[in-house]
C-alpha cells in the first residue's frame, strides 16, 4: 500500500527577520553547536534553536536547508515505492486465481475455472508442476499457438509454438483440457489450425477477426460439429469465442445468432453493452440449435482494469487508487492494475459471484500473464 509519509518536524526555514547586519532563522533540523551567541538586543528573545548569522553566510545556510529537503524528499519517495508482493508475482497470481476457483467452486462445484495464456506459472520458480494451481483449474486457454502471433492469418513462429505446445501438453496430460485460440480467416490456414489442434489433442477455435465480434462463416458449421449433450469441460469437442456483441444490431439479434449454433461450448461477455444477461437468456444458450445441452462461460479479465465496466468510477482517471497502474497502450481504456492488492481481488470476486447467479457454467480467466508486465519493469 502506498502511505503519505508526514514528517513530525519541518525541514524548511520557518522564519527570517532582521535586525541590523544579521539575519535569524528558525530551523528545527540545526545542531546546538551550530548556534552562535546571541547579539545584546536579541537576548530574551531567541528560542532555544536558532541560528544568528551575518549576511554573507546565509547562502551557505540556505544551500544547507536545500539539502535537507532533498534529501528528505528522496527519502519519502523511496518510502512510497510500492513493494511486490512477498510471494513472488506468479505465485501472486497462482494465488489470485485459487481465490477464485475456491469461491466459486464453494457455491458451485462444477463451476468451470479456464486461464488464458500465462502458461508458465503452470510450473513454480523450481521447474517442478505447480499441483497447487492445476488443482483448482479445469483447463487453459492459449491463444496464437499456430496463426497470430506476428500478425492475423500469419503463421506463429515454430519455436514460439514448441515452447507453448510442451506447457499445453503437460497440462493436457493432467487432466486439462485445453484450448486454442487462433487468428486466421484463409480457408486454407483456418482448416490447418483445426486439423493440427486436433491431432494435439486440444479443441481450438479459429477467430476471423482480432475484435471476435461475429461468428466466423467459415467453416459453415463448427469443427466436430455433433448432438451429443455437453455436461463437463472435458467433454466439449469445439468452441465458440465471441466476447464483443458490437457487430450485432440488439441484443435479441446477438442472442437468436448465439442459439442458431451447435458449438458445444460458447465463451461470451456476461454483458450485452453494459446490461447482464438474464438467467432466462443464459439457460436458452445453454441449448445448442440441435437440442443437445452446451455450456456457456463467461470472459472476465482478473490483470486489467476495463473502464466501461460497472466496477469503474470516473474518479479514478484523475485519482487512481493504489491498485491501478498505467493505461494499456495497445488497448485504450484497458489499464494494469497490482492484482495481488485485496481491493481488486475483492471487485473480482464481486464479478465471479455475478457470473455465476446469472446462470454461466464457469469463468474464462484473462491476461492472467499480467506477471510478466511487472517482473519486465
Amino acid at each position: 500500500m502506498r502511505h503519505n509519509i508526514k514528517h513530525s518536524r519541518s525541514v524548511s526555514v520557518r522564519k527570517l527577520f532582521t535586525k541590523g547586519r544579521y539575519i535569524c532563522f528558525v530551523h528545527p533540523l540545526l545542531r546546538k553547536s551550530d548556534q552562535t551567541n546571541l547579539p545584546p538586543h536579541f537576548q530574551g528573545q531567541s528560542p532555544p534553536i536558532f541560528r544568528i548569522t551575518t549576511a554573507h553566510n546565509y547562502f551557505q545556510l540556505a544551500l544547507k536547508a536545500a539539502w535537507l529537503l532533498a534529501a528528505f524528499s528522496l527519502l519519502g519517495s523511496c518510502k512510497k515505492k510500492d513493494s511486490p508482493p512477498p510471494e513472488g508475482y506468479r505465485q501472486a497470481m497462482r494465488n489470485f486465481v485459487k481465490k477464485i476457483s475456491d469461491y466459486a467452486k464453494s457455491r458451485n462445484p462444477n463451476f468451470a475455472i479456464i486461464p488464458q495464456n500465462g502458461l508458465e506459472i503452470t510450473r513454480g520458480e523450481d521447474g517442478s508442476l505447480a499441483w497447487s494451481y492445476l488443482a483448482v483449474i479445469d483447463g487453459a486457454g492459449c491463444e496464437e499457438l499456430l496463426y497470430g502471433y506476428e500478425g492475423d492469418d500469419r503463421p506463429t513462429p515454430e519455436e514460439i509454438t514448441t515452447s507453448w505446445k510442451n506447457y499445453l501438453d503437460l497440462l493436457k496430460a493432467n487432466g486439462k483440457k485445453v484450448l486454442v485460440i487462433d487468428y486466421c480467416s484463409s480457408p486454407a490456414h483456418v482448416d490447418s489450425s483445426y486439423a493440427k489442434n486436433n491431432r494435439f489433442g486440444y479443441i481450438s477455435f479459429a477467430a476471423h477477426r482480432r475484435e471476435v465480434d461475429a461468428i466466423p462463416p467459415y467453416p459453415p458449421q463448427p469443427f466436430a460439429v455433433n448432438a451429443e449433450s455437453i455436461a463437463t469441460l472435458s467433454q466439449a469437442r469445439n468452441f465458440l469465442y465471441l466476447l464483443n456483441p458490437s457487430g450485432f444490431p440488439s441484443k435479441a439479434a446477438f442472442l437468436d445468432a448465439l442459439r442458431n449454433t451447435d458449438y458445444d461450448l460458447l465463451i461470451i461477455d456476461l454483458f450485452y453493452q453494459g446490461e447482464a444477461l438474464t438467467p432466462e437468456e443464459v439457460r436458452s444458450l445453454q441449448v445448442k440449435k440441435n437440442g443437445a445441452r452446451r455450456l456457456v462461460v463467461s470472459y472476465l479479465s482478473i490483470g486489467e482494469a476495463e473502464d466501461y465496466r460497472y466496477y469503474w468510477r470516473p474518479e479514478w482517471k484523475r485519482k487512481p487508487p493504489a491498485w491501478l497502474d498505467k493505461e494499456n497502450p495497445n488497448w485504450p481504456g484497458n489499464y494494469k492494475v497490482k492484482y495481488w492488492y485485496s481491493e481488486w481481488q475483492d471487485i473480482i470476486l464481486d464479478y465471479t459471484r455475478r457470473i455465476r447467479e446469472a446462470g454461466f457454467d464457469g469463468a474464462y480467466l484473462d491476461i492472467i500473464d499480467a506477471f510478466a508486465y511487472y517482473e519486465s519493469k
